[in-house]
């Protein structure tokens, strides 16, 4: 296998595991419990759209965001693995993160219209919280056409899973039941924990040696 497969495999990975589609369907569905179906493949659709435009524009931007804001790579590098490693580190111990999670006041205004579910608390924080956006930046850091390419095409591959997943979340979560969707939730923040620790020990080689 190709760098560039072993790169897209990798983005892919991470955001499969900071995003868990399964865990996050079980939300969807309390989110739109008594919607009708039209409007919950709707509010699924807009979410996925509008998470991809918000981690697009960091993808693509980062190193100008870098550079207004005066931030090495190494430090973001870091910083962000420091994040995702924490994300992973509550799944792990079956918590859910705070930073992926919508909080009362956004449930609170997301009742208010229906539709509104869609950009809070779906599209952000569940689906481009914190540590999706710092994923992306991170597998994007160096800017160039193909890598950025990677990282969206990866992404937008996420997108048309997790869709699915909120079309099919009751029909997943009568089959894993939530003894299997917390199975499946320990795994994923696994595999955070070990992302994030690779991110930091990049990082702390690149500040070595600049």
């Amino acid at each position: 296998m190709d760098s560039s497969a072993v790169h897209f495999m990798t983005v892919f990975m991470a955001f499969f595991a900071i995003m868990n589609p399964v865990a996050n369907a079980s939300l969807f569905i309390g989110l739109t419990q008594g919607d009708e179906r039209r409007l919950r493949r709707t509010i699924a659709l807009r979410s996925v759209l509008v998470a991809f435009a918000i981690v697009a524009v960091f993808a693509i931007g980062g190193r100008q965001i870098f550079s207004i804001f005066g931030i090495t790579l190494p430090a973001f590098r870091i910083a962000g693995g420091l994040m995702i490693g924490a994300i992973g580190y509550h799944m792990l111990q079956g918590e859910a993160s705070s930073m992926h999670q919508p909080s009362k006041e956004d449930a609170v205004q997301s009742n208010k219209a229906a539709l509104d579910i869609a950009i809070a608390p779906l599209g952000i924080p569940v689906l481009a919280g914190p540590g999706t956006i710092a994923t992306a930046m991170n597998f994007a850091a160096e800017s160039t056409l193909l890598e950025i390419t990677r990282v969206l095409s990866a992404f937008a591959l996420m997108c048309i899973i997790t869709f699915g997943a909120f079309m099919a979340g009751q029909s997943l979560t009568r089959l894993l039941g939530q003894n299997g969707i917390k199975v499946i939730s320990r795994l994923m923040g696994l595999i955070l924990a070990v992302i994030g620790v690779q991110m930091v020990i990049e990082g702390i080689r690149g500040a070595v040696a600049g």
